[in-house]
């Protein structure tokens, strides 16, 4: 049996019994629609064809679908049409908000459903780098954006704590290598389904990750870091240790969906006064993956910062 959720986590959860028992349901496939490689209505009826029925969602592009089909097996994917990804993942790439010409680095971009979005949202115009440090999920990434039709990405290998210096960027997404709380669910016979397991010392790994992000990001451009963790630790923690060591600061946002402010402290350690402006996003409250985001500026030499 595992104990999960941690009783500390009580002190900061809403709901928490709700979120318990939410636990034990599995969470609903979405879909964004790609009008990259098509007009909407087209889509939709393709998607009529083979079977899938659509949900609006408060998000632009992104459906809840029910099909009997697995949604890999359509020739609505195939085609690119569609990218099955969590609702909740749309989150970090909305707070960044990249438009067309701006010039943006994905650090941890594999699979690539964030760097896809952001090239959507772009309208494959300016360029986005999309990094990530894992040879063989560079194959899925390259493959992804492919199938989507998307030019104006490039991919690199690098790992992200140690990415060149050289080109600056006007925004950059993080989405860290995290616990990945936000994802457990429970099996009818108590077992914890979807636990990562193995990773040593990640709020080290993210600490180094988001530094290196913030040095290469130009003055009066925006850096998103999102983990889908629940645990502080991960999330205000890291966020707390580079306003510490760098002038950045951050900027609230208002999300699509239910949200909660980053929390102050947790287990005696108390957290930068800032990190309220941080968004809290729960399994339960939502019906998709637990999120975090933080939308982080580094001020112009006027001390001025992006508009966006």
């Amino acid at each position: 049996m595992n104990h999960w959720p941690p009783e500390e986590y009580r002190t900061f959860v809403p709901e928490f019994n709700l979120y318990i028992k939410h636990l034990n349901h599995p969470l609903p496939p979405y879909i964004r629609l790609n009008p990259i490689k098509g007009k909407l209505s087209n889509i939709m009826g393709l998607l009529n064809e083979e079977g899938a029925v659509l949900e609006q969602t408060p998000i632009e592009f992104f459906f809840k679908v029910k099909c009997a089909q697995e949604l890999g097996n359509l020739l609505s994917y195939h085609l690119g049409y569609i990218y099955p990804q969590a609702l909740a993942s749309a989150l970090p790439v909305l707070a960044l908000k990249p438009r067309p010409g701006d010039f943006v680095l994905d650090m941890c971009a594999a699979p690539g459903g964030k760097t896809t979005h952001m090239a959507q949202l772009m309208g494959d115009q300016g360029a986005i780098v999309a990094n990530d440090r894992s040879f063989g999920r560079l194959t899925a990434l390259s493959a992804n954006i492919k199938r989507c039709g998307i030019t104006n990405t490039v991919v690199t290998q690098y790992k992200g704590e140690h990415f060149p210096y050289g080109e600056y960027f006007d925004k950059i997404l993080l989405d860290a290598p995290c616990s990945g709380e936000g994802k457990y669910r429970v099996s009818a016979d108590g077992r914890l389904l979807f636990k990562i397991a193995g990773r040593t010392n990640l709020p080290a790994i993210q600490k180094g990750l988001l530094t290196r992000a913030f040095d290469l990001l130009k003055p009066g451009g925006i850096l998103v870091y999102s983990t889908c963790t629940l645990n502080p630790e991960e999330n205000e923690g890291v966020v707390t240790s580079l306003l510490k060591k760098r002038r950045a600061y951050l900027k609230a946002w208002d999300p699509p969906l239910q949200w909660h402010p980053g929390i102050r402290n947790f287990k005696g350690h108390l957290y930068d006064n800032q990190v309220i402006k941080c968004r809290r996003f729960y399994p339960h409250q939502i019906d998709s993956v637990g999120f975090f985001v933080a939308k982080i500026i580094k001020p112009r030499e006027n001390g001025q910062a992006n508009s966006n």
